[in-house]
């Protein structure tokens, strides 16, 4: 798997090489946006399986990351990215999320000193899945406009909803919690019911729809 990453941090950009190279992966890193850009959008080279991104990067500090991300995804459609930020934006969720489609992620960097989830998080979104922080999960679910209908829910259905929002199958979920698959099922059934979203059987678009719910 070739990896672009943008970190300008030289101490965590050197820990997430190693740890992506320990991994199998390739690694291709850069520290500014502008040069994020052209790897992204490089056509002589490979390309990249996934890119993992800081939103903040050089020159700006802003949300140049998040920004040259966005660009490579409008110019190369289902451009695997995995955003990384020190903190909770909703807005930036909200832009990752606007196009409707998967292959996204959403992580805070305290995440990442999680080998496994961090890995993890880069195979779901270079495979086309979506994956965001139980933080910014959190953060939607709590915004005034969204918890009309979300109130309906049990407290076992907002669990459910929770790990669901964050990726999980019901297999995950149901580790997660400790319940059974079918058990899911049933809850899952409910909350797309009561949040008046057609359901569907397929992890990603799954997400998705949850997700396209919580940020409207």
């Amino acid at each position: 798997m070739r990896v672009v990453l943008a970190e300008d941090l030289f101490i965590l950009r050197d820990w997430l090489i190693r740890t992506l190279k320990e991994h199998g992966c390739e690694v291709v890193a850069v520290d500014n946006g502008p040069a994020l850009l052209r790897e992204l959008l490089d056509e002589d080279g490979p390309g990249p399986d996934v890119a993992v991104v800081d939103v903040r990067l050089p020159p700006t500090f802003s949300d140049e990351g998040l920004q040259a991300a966005l660009e490579a995804r409008r110019r190369r459609p289902g451009l695997p990215v995995l955003v990384l930020s020190q903190y909770v934006e909703q807005l930036y969720a909200n832009e990752l999320l606007a196009g409707g489609e998967g292959a996204i992620g959403y992580l805070l960097k305290d995440r990442v000193t999680n080998t496994e989830q961090f890995i993890d998080a880069v195979r779901r979104v270079a495979a086309g899945g979506t994956v965001m922080d139980p933080q910014v999960i959190s953060k939607l679910l709590s915004r005034s406009d969204a918890r009309g209908m979300i109130g309906e829910l049990t407290r076992r259905e907002r669990e459910v909803l929770e790990l669901m929002a964050e990726g999980r199958s019901n297999a995950a979920v149901a580790v997660g919690l400790h319940i059974s698959e079918s058990a899911v099922a049933k809850h899952t059934a409910s909350i797309f019911g009561k949040l008046r979203i057609s359901p569907s059987a397929d992890d990603n678009r799954r997400v998705l729809a949850v997700l396209a719910y919580l940020k409207r």
